[in-house]
């Protein structure tokens, strides 16, 4: 749903751009006049949040990367050297290295709410899957930055990862040796994957454009899932979504400042302040807390290939969710049944990263192989089943009737009575 813009330019100069570039008038009606749903809470502003991280992300990585030298023999000590010799470099690497770690949470956070409240579904599957592809080159260029300090869990993380991809059949090889420049992990590599990780997030900034163009066409989701039917639904984008945007963006930045400032190695592992050594494997090789899920689902599966298919599966079923839910009705507050499965689905996910944290042994990939097979089963089973056999709750008839009752029962304004 497009907003109207009121923007009317006064200044000549103003006109003058107008009429050849009208970029004013287009913020306006995007940022500014657009129509946002009166009812959206705090987990709407996840959005904002992760524009701006991705933003600060960038921004960060173009300085480290002024300093930062590509080679195998001083890449660590680069590194360092950015830490002690480089103004305010400590600083830009801790904001850089956990901006990343806060920018996943932000992300997973920001999916699990348009699980909860449908925001996949008709006729925003084209949004959704912007978001699925996003995510997905998220996880790219966060394994290629984290191998870039070329510590000892840097090196090992890139030599298991890599070689993943010799399971697939005829081109595995082919590929891995591309991946590589050469035989093995090491200098070449470190070379190829400093370029991708410099590249990708101007790729993001491309889809994340895309996904913003995309909801603006299809229109901002709420949360009882009911669509727009009139102006008393709405309210302007500015202030009132801008207001609660930058609030929660606020909030978001001191929780950064205290990591970075009280905890910057918490989130990092102490091998990795140890120089990559190809002769020294360390004992158990854990990557980031963000990838420790899909980590556990790789580590579940004993046979390698199979293994790399359910990696990739655990990505691309996301993709396809918006078809696999058959439910007509969207939020999660109107769907009893769905909503106890949602919570156990999210529960799953957690003990999956837990899991990967852990070593492959006993009774931990026991437990991998069970969350494993439930996180597929709650997408191509349990989903499809519960659309058809569950008897949702009766839905208000528009979002500004929703918001009126729920006023007048809290003691608010009085509204109209729900019908």
């Amino acid at each position: 749903m497009e907003g109207h813009s009121t923007y009317q330019p006064t200044s000549r100069g103003a006109r003058w751009l107008e009429r050849r570039l009208p970029i004013i008038s287009f913020v306006h009606s995007s940022f500014v006049a657009y129509p946002t749903p009166r009812n959206l809470n705090y987990w709407y502003t996840f959005g904002a949040i992760l524009s701006f991280v991705l933003v600060a992300q960038i921004v960060t990585g173009v300085v480290l990367a002024m300093h930062y030298v590509p080679d195998g023999a001083m890449a660590f000590a680069s590194v360092e050297h950015i830490m002690r010799d480089v103004n305010f470099g400590w600083l830009l690497r801790y904001l850089h290295a956990n901006g990343a770690s806060l920018f996943f949470l932000a992300v997973y956070i920001h999916m699990f709410r348009a699980m909860y409240y449908g925001s996949y579904k008709e006729p925003r599957e084209v949004l959704w899957m912007l978001g699925v592809l996003i995510l997905l080159l998220m996880i790219i260029t966060a394994f290629m930055g984290y191998v870039l300090p070329w510590g000892q869990m840097s090196f090992w993380a890139a030599t298991v990862i890599t070689n993943l991809f010799t399971a697939i059949p005829l081109v595995g090889e082919a590929v891995t040796q591309w991946l590589w420049g050469g035989f093995a992990v090491d200098s070449a590599t470190l070379k190829r994957f400093y370029s991708l990780h410099y590249l990708l997030p101007f790729m993001l900034v491309g889809v994340v454009a895309l996904h913003v163009w995309a909801l603006h066409v299809s229109g901002q989701s709420n949360p009882t899932g009911i669509d727009i039917k009139s102006k008393k639904d709405t309210l302007p984008f500015t202030p009132y979504a801008t207001i609660k945007d930058t609030f929660a963006t606020v909030v978001f930045l001191v929780a950064l400042a205290w990591v970075v400032f009280f905890l910057p190695n918490y989130l990092g592992h102490p091998d990795n302040y140890i120089p990559a050594d190809s002769l020294k494997t360390p004992a158990h090789i854990v990557p980031e807390w963000y990838f420790l899920p899909f980590y556990a689902i790789l580590r579940a599966v004993p046979d390698k290939l199979l293994g790399v298919i359910a990696l990739f599966g655990s990505i691309a079923v996301l993709f396809i969710l918006p078809w696999l839910d058959t439910s007509r009705v969207r939020s999660a507050v109107y769907r009893p049944i769905y909503k106890q499965f949602f919570w156990i689905f999210v529960l799953v996910c957690i003990g999956l990263g837990y899991l990967g944290s852990q070593p492959a042994e006993g009774g931990y990939i026991i437990a991998s192989r069970i969350l494993t097979l439930y996180y597929f089963i709650h997408f191509l089973i349990i989903l499809p089943v519960i659309g058809l056999l569950e008897r949702p709750k009766p839905l208000p008839a528009s979002i500004s009737e929703a918001v009126l009752k729920d006023e007048s029962a809290t003691g608010g304004p009085a509204g109209q009575p729900a019908e």
